[in-house]
């Protein structure tokens, strides 16, 4: 590990902290991170306890597979799901006051059996949405464009291959007109960006780092990237196996790339304190703070620190003041100081995690693949202040819609709120 010593300071001196301006944004929660793309809501009362029997205004059964986290657009959350082998591949629209779903239809057909990990699902993905649309993605299986009061298709695309073998995980973002994604398969990687009215392509851009010597299994990954204003210039951060790189988002061209191992990579990039925060993925994963710009190839000398230990694979943190808060996939959560990337607790939640935790009314909120949510309060010492329990497990991050949580559990969609 390496102090930034004055490093860190100047850097937050020469980089903006804002996201890049034209950013899609809005008040509802258009992303599975939020609006802003990293797990806030401030704003937000939302309950610290509940349980099946308690503060559930209502439940909705959600068939099929999927782990897709919901996201909010004209009232409603958007989810998708799949049958059990991949051959229907659907999207799911619950109308926030009532529960009901009001979209429910297949978006996208195979004509056989699909493949995955045993902890993916073939509609894991997350929309993304904006006033008036809802953005549908199940990676190389199909994405699309629906109104988000009609639930009609707007267009559709279904080639644009990539061969993700685990089923898809990455998600799309807006930017401008722009729908963007990444396609990292054990066969070919790129980024794409789709003219978000049309549907048609306004560029591709190969990744640049050679995998061919590498084994296929270590050419694919799955993160979501982010787009953040560096001295004023909008940047793509887009996480691929062994490295990292920034994009014109407009173009598409490539402006560097930072070089580090690792592969499948889940968690998606963070901006805070003018550094980013990247995550290596498989094998051993490190979180890095990086250097926020950059010229051609950078290698390590771009790294302020690295953080080694009980770092996730899938789940992506959050950060708080001049802490950040992460979970480990087996269930260790740990805090670390934002400039030095000091530990300053690390302690054992329980179960295993792949949602992302959501920092909401003060506190910050773990859910795990056991269906416990654990609620802790942000600071130096370590304190958990609750414990919430539903029937099954979490594998999509918590939505939040007013000062209500809407939770995605693998059988069933809740609204949590005290005030139905």
């Amino acid at each position: 590990m390496r102090n930034p010593r004055s490093l860190a300071l100047v850097l937050s001196m020469l980089v903006s902290l804002a996201p890049a301006q034209d950013v899609v944004r809005t008040s509802a929660w258009s992303d599975y991170r939020g609006p802003t793309w990293d797990g806030q809501a401030p704003g937000a009362d939302v309950p610290l306890t509940w349980s099946e029997k308690k503060n559930i205004a209502w439940k909705t059964e959600i068939p099929g597979v999927g782990y897709s986290s919901p996201v909010i657009a004209s009232g409603r959350a958007w989810l998708t799901t799949s049958s059990p082998k991949g051959r229907k591949l659907s999207v799911i629209a619950v109308d926030l006051k009532t529960g009901k779903k009001v979209v429910d239809r297949v978006l996208f057909t195979n004509d056989t059996d699909q493949k995955k990990n045993a902890f993916n699902s073939y509609a894991s993905p997350s929309p993304t949405a904006e006033p008036g649309r809802v953005f549908i993605h199940f990676g190389e299986y199909g994405t699309a464009c629906l109104g988000a009061s009609s639930g009609k298709t707007l267009w559709s695309r279904t080639d644009i291959p990539h061969d993700s073998k685990e089923g898809p995980g990455s998600s799309p973002i807006l930017y401008r007109d722009l729908l963007i994604f990444n396609c990292d398969g054990i066969d070919v990687q790129y980024v794409i960006a789709l003219d978000k009215k049309t549907g048609k392509t306004r560029w591709k851009t190969n990744r640049s780092i050679d995998l061919r010597k590498k084994p296929s299994d270590m050419r694919k990954a799955f993160s979501t990237p982010i787009i953040v204003n560096v001295g004023g210039l909008p940047r793509l951060i887009s996480t691929a196996a062994e490295g990292t790189m920034a994009y014109d988002p407009m173009t598409g061209k490539e402006l560097w790339k930072f070089r580090h191992s690792g592969f499948s990579n889940s968690s998606r990039p963070l901006f805070a304190a003018g550094m980013l925060l990247l995550n290596t993925g498989f094998m051993r994963p490190r979180l890095i703070a990086a250097k926020a710009e950059g010229r051609g190839t950078v290698t390590q000398s771009a790294a302020i620190w690295s953080y080694r230990q009980s770092v996730p694979t899938m789940s992506s943190p959050v950060i708080v003041g001049k802490r950040i808060y992460m979970v480990s996939d087996k269930g260790t959560a740990t805090c670390l100081d934002l400039e030095s990337g000091k530990r300053i607790w690390r302690e054992r939640l329980g179960s295993s995690h792949c949602s992302s935790p959501i920092h909401a009314a003060g506190r910050i909120y773990f859910f795990d693949r056991d269906g416990k949510t654990t609620v802790i309060k942000p600071g130096d010492t370590f304190e958990r202040i609750a414990e919430n329990q539903l029937e099954a497990r979490f594998m999509a991050s918590a939505a939040i819609d007013g000062n209500a949580f809407i939770l995605r559990s693998v059988k069933h969609l809740y609204r949590i709120d005290e005030e139905h």
